[in-house]
């Protein structure tokens, strides 16, 4: 029997992608609810509607996880609704820009950050009462490959993926030390296949109000049919597996896996590595 039947999970971001697979395999595996939350209203009601079709019950709101008040009214809202909140999978993020530090100005970080880092602590501070209150709680915050190897162009998403593991893993380490009845788990995803790098490139070029350059569409066109790769479906198996044996870290894909290695191997080395990557990627 599935570790998971019987729970009340939470995931932010279900709109699509990782989230939206997280959604429907928790179903699978016997949620007894779950609460959805996504920024754009016609992807969360699409997802709602699927699971609903499959006799989930399901709790559906629009959500910007970086605005703090927000988050907070949600939290209630679930747990007055279901009465009880078991997991809390912290999912939503956007990708950073594609500037340099010495290009980006500060609306670059500050989008960024406001979701893919204080989205996780505004969630985690919100949920983490409900999850000791469940006696069984599990929280699950979602970094990166990008958690522990930086790369060119991608500052303000690194910070905040780095920012993530180690919020996480304090959080881990408090609960074990207070022994307070919530699991904790940081994921690691590498490329997985959505709409991140395109929905990245669009916002940037609207932001400014011009045209995307063709340096900026190879970019993109190289991660979507080069990098992200692995079907979303398959990363919310590999995610819920982890959380079913209760791994405090979980890495999505043999990518993810085989850069934890080199960072792990060769950790002054790695750096080069990445540049002399990102050369060749461009080229």
């Amino acid at each position: 029997m599935s570790a998971l039947r019987g729970k009340v999970c939470v995931v932010t971001g279900a709109g699509s992608g990782i989230g939206r697979a997280l959604a429907h395999a928790l179903v699978a595996r016997g949620a007894r609810a779950v609460a959805i939350s996504d920024v754009v209203e016609p992807n969360l009601e699409r997802v709602a509607g699927e699971l609903r079709g499959r006799g989930a019950e399901i709790h559906a709101a629009r959500l910007d996880v970086a605005d703090r008040a927000a988050v907070a009214a949600y939290a209630r809202d679930v747990a007055a609704h279901f009465g009880v909140v078991h997991q809390l999978y912290n999912n939503a993020g956007v990708a950073g820009g594609s500037r340099t530090t010495l290009d980006a100005d500060y609306e670059d970080y500050e989008r960024v950050l406001a979701i893919n880092l204080w989205g996780v602590v505004h969630g985690t501070l919100e949920f983490l009462p409900h999850l000791v209150a469940s006696g069984d709680g599990h929280l699950i915050n979602v970094s990166s490959l990008n958690g522990y190897l930086a790369q060119p162009q991608l500052g303000s998403y690194c910070t905040a993926k780095f920012a993530v593991r180690g919020f996480t893993e304090t959080v881990r380490s408090e609960m074990l030390r207070d022994r307070k009845p919530v699991r904790v788990t940081v994921v690691h995803p590498g490329g997985v296949r959505t709409d991140i790098a395109t929905n990245a490139l669009r916002h940037g070029t609207e932001r400014e109000g011009r045209e995307p350059t063709a340096a900026e569409q190879a970019r993109a066109k190289l991660y979507n049919e080069k990098l992200l790769k692995l079907p979303a479906d398959d990363a919310a198996r590999i995610v819920l597996d982890g959380v079913e044996k209760n791994r405090p870290r979980v890495r999505v894909g043999s990518d993810a896996k085989a850069v934890d290695l080199l960072v792990r191997l060769l950790p002054a080395q790695a750096p080069r590595l990445a540049a002399l990557l990102d050369r060749r990627l461009v080229r």
